[in-house]
This record gives C-alpha cells, structure tokens and sequence, in this order.
C-alpha cells in the first residue's frame, strides 16, 4: 500500500495523539474508490520485540463485529430464512424479559437498530469471566465494574444468556422501536437466530458468507486459524502509579463465544479495507456480489436517532449530514482495542484504524486523517454545536448519580454556576447545547450527554455513551 497523498498535518497531529496516550501501536488507512490510498502503521505491534506494525497485522475490532452480524442477518434474509421483521420470540422462543407484552413485540430489526427497550445489562462482564480469570490485567480496563454478583458463574451459550437475562430484575426502557440504546445483549442473540436460522454456528456463517468471498485471509474469531500468519499484535494495558500512567503487554485475550456476534472478530487494515467496500460499492467487493444493492441500504437507513444528527442503521452509525454527505461508521472498544471504520459512500472514500491498547481516541485519529485527505483542518468537525444559554435555576434538576448495569457511573454537580460532570476518577468540563443535551470532551474525544425526563417532567435517566441508564433515586 504506498502514499499517493500528503498527510502531513494529520501525522503530526496523530503523533502527538499516540504520545498523549502512549498507545504502543496504530495501523491506519484510506482508500479511494476501493483502491488503496493512504496507509500508516505508527510504533509497534510488539514494543518488547521491536516489531513494527503493518497493513497486515492483526488487531481486534471489539464492537465493528456487530455490522458483521447485520450482514449475516441479511444474507438470511435474502436467502428466505428469516425476515428483519420477524418477531424475536418466534426464532427465540425461550427468550424473556420482566415485561412478557413488550418481549412479544421485539423483531430482529429492532435487536439490529438498539431500539428493542434493552437497558445496559451486567451480561459482558460473567461472558468474559473465563478470560478474566486467567487476565492479570483485568482490573486495569477501564471504566468496567468486575465486582458484581460473585455466585454468578460464566456466561458460556447463548442459552445461558438468554437464561441469566431472563432471571434478571430490571425495567425495559419502553416500548420497542421508541428508545436507542446500545446493547450487546441484542447482538450477541443476533447470533443465536443465524445459528438456529442457518443450521450452522455464527462463526462459520460469518466466514463462509462474508470473511471467505470478500477475500479476508487474516481475519477470524479464533487466533488458532491464523496459526500460519505470525504478523499478531500483542495486547497492552495501563495502569496508575503514584500519578504516574504506565504501559504494560497483557497478553491474555478476551474471549466470549456467547457475545462473539458483538465484538470479538480479529482483523487488519488491509482486510478491513476490503471489507468497507460492501457499504461503499452498493454490495460489491472486487466483483463478487456480497449483498444485494437493497440490503446495503437497509442496513445504512438512519432508523433511529443515536444522538442529536447521528442514527443508527444495522450495526452501522450512520451521520446523513456530513458536509453534505452521508457518514457510514462504527467503532470498537474491548480489553487492548479501540478501533474506528468510516465510509463516505458519495466520495469513495473508507476508513479503518486499528490500535492494541484500549480507552483511546481512534475514532479522532481516523476523523483526523479523513479531514486531512479532503483538505480540511486536521481538527474540524461536521458538527454545528452552538453553545445554548440555559437558566443557572434549572442546572439542579440534572443533578445526581446516574448507574449503568454495565459498570459505568457518572456523577453530575453544580460549581460556579456551571455543571460538573465526573467519571473513572476525574473531572470534565461540560457545556450546553440544547434543551437538555450538553456535550464533554473525554480523552480527546467529544461525547453527547442528553438528560431524560419522565411524565413528571422530573430527570430520570441520562444517555450517555450511547447508552440509556437510570438517576440513584436518594434513600
């Protein structure tokens, strides 16, 4: 893959990125019309051994697996095996929730879109607790709460998932279709119906109907498959020393066959890179028809919104206004992973970075280097936030501790007239834009806070990192 464009604003730009956060390896790169582009591969896949990263070394791409899983869904669709309408229960009889009426009106649409009423669930962390347990890093991810329910054994099936959902105490969001909120829990059942919809596992379905015809040699759920390819990166950590931040190697993967459809295939730049051009070239990649043209949009409609300007498809974000174009993207984070693909399907331009070290700002590495190959400043943002004067009166009623199931806790406060909003160990600033909806810069990242009110016009729940979850009622 060689440079046919400058990039220098982004290189010096992603330089200071990858030393700000020490993230040991970035593998990046942009093609044009489906043909390679740009490509950078910053430090080392293994910083212990010298060895540099390349276009072809392996990462994870945690939670980009779900636009996998909504290909899959489709190529059963078009096969007449199932229907994105189809009601969940009718694939998953032994699926349940607290609220049997709304379980009886989830589709496989609403699981593909995060709207079927599914707050933030305690599943991910038992799923992964067999990994966890042989992981010495484990503590040291951020922002994941490992406490929990310590009889809960290992969440192994997708039978045992629907078993531990099933048993759980919680209230659904509301009825399905009105409420995006991100859920794993739903993709990973995604899984369940391709298994009992193909006759096969989720695994080799994704292989044979997408991995295998788009030509992606280096990619797979399993390390063991690519036991003839050794250009693998090795996983790392952080941890906090006397103020000091340090990183480590962390070798052990994170692996969960239940959610597997959520966020645990492992790929490359390069295959990626093929990959994007499902989205970019209306089904088609290097001639072979993947997905009908009809599926590729259905997957890329902007169904429900996600946040203010941006909605979301099948496993896909999608941003209809972005610069006048339409943005196509997902990204990933897990144990040793962030990463971040784009597609612009009106410029022929797609996107992919890949790093080894969880918690980091890939997504603004890779809006970075797409703003330095369309001539923009490396920093500018599509985004029209316009700060919004909100009464200093009304600041309390957002006030509170707000819990997600999933481990995530975010406290709001008052200070000098201004909210303050704290999480993981530290303070961020926090600014209004719109009735309701603030906006944070976390890790260089800019995050979307929008608060929730319930009949009483009382806040009851904020969403927030995509996610819907509840305010700490005061005992």
């Amino acid at each position: 893959m060689t440079n046919k464009v400058l990039m220098g604003s982004f290189e010096e730009y992603a330089d200071k990125l990858i030393h700000d956060y020490q993230i040991p390896g970035v593998s990046i790169g942009l093609n044009q019309d489906g043909k390679p582009a740009y490509y950078k591969g910053f430090g080392y896949r293994n910083v212990e051994e010298n060895l540099p990263v390349t276009e072809d070394t392996v990462f994870g791409i945690a939670s980009i697996t779900k636009s996998f899983t909504g290909v899959a869904i489709m190529k059963l669709q078009e096969a007449g095996k199932l229907s994105v309408h189809d009601k969940v229960v009718d694939h998953l009889p032994e699926f349940k929730t607290p609220d049997p009426e709304k379980t009886a009106q989830m589709t496989i649409h609403h699981f593909l879109t995060n709207s079927s009423g599914l707050p933030p669930l305690p599943s991910l962390v038992y799923a992964n607790k067999r990994s966890m347990d042989k992981d010495p890093s484990r503590d040291d991810y951020p922002g994941l709460n490992i406490t929990g329910n310590s009889s809960q054994g290992p969440i192994d099936t997708y039978e045992d998932l629907m078993q531990f959902i099933g048993e759980l105490d919680f209230e659904l969001l509301g009825s399905p279709g009105l409420h995006f909120s991100y859920s794993n829990d739903a993709f990973a059942l995604l899984g369940a119906i391709i298994e009992r919809a193909s006759g096969q596992s989720y695994e080799s379905f994704v292989k044979e109907n997408i991995l295998e015809p788009v030509g992606m040699a280096n990619s797979s759920f399993n390390l063991d498959d690519l036991s003839d390819h050794d250009d693998i990166t090795m996983l790392y950590a952080t941890k906090e020393d006397d103020g000091q931040t340090s990183v480590y190697p962390a070798p052990v993967w994170w692996d969960s066959p239940a959610m597997r459809p959520a966020g645990y295939l492992k790929s490359t730049v390069n295959d990626m890179l093929k990959y994007t051009e499902i989205y970019r070239n209306k089904g088609v990649v290097n001639g072979v028809r993947i997905l009908s043209e009809e599926s590729v949009k259905q997957m890329t409609y902007p169904y429900i919104e996600a946040e203010p300007g941006k909605y979301y498809g099948y496993g896909l974000m999608i941003t209809p206004d972005y610069y006048g174009n339409t943005l196509v993207e997902h990204g990933g984070n897990l144990k040793a992973i962030a990463s971040f693909m784009t597609i612009v399907p009106e410029k022929g331009i797609t996107g992919v970075i890949l790093t080894n070290l969880a918690g980091v700002p890939a997504s603004s590495l890779l809006m970075g280097a797409l703003n330095d190959f369309q001539d923009k400043e490396v920093t500018a943002s599509h985004k029209k936030r316009e700060d919004f004067d909100m009464p200093t009166a009304q600041l309390q009623k957002y006030v509170g501790t707000y819990t997600s199931n999933e481990g995530m806790q975010l406290t709001i406060g008052v200070e000098d007239d201004k909210l303050t909003f704290f999480t993981q160990g530290s303070y961020h600033p926090i600014r209004c834009v719109g009735e309701d909806i603030f906006v944070v810069q976390i890790k260089d990242q800019e995050e979307t806070i929008r608060f929730i009110t319930d009949h009483n016009g009382e806040v009851d729940r904020i969403a927030y990192h995509y996610r819907q979850f509840p305010k700490e009622q005061d005992k």
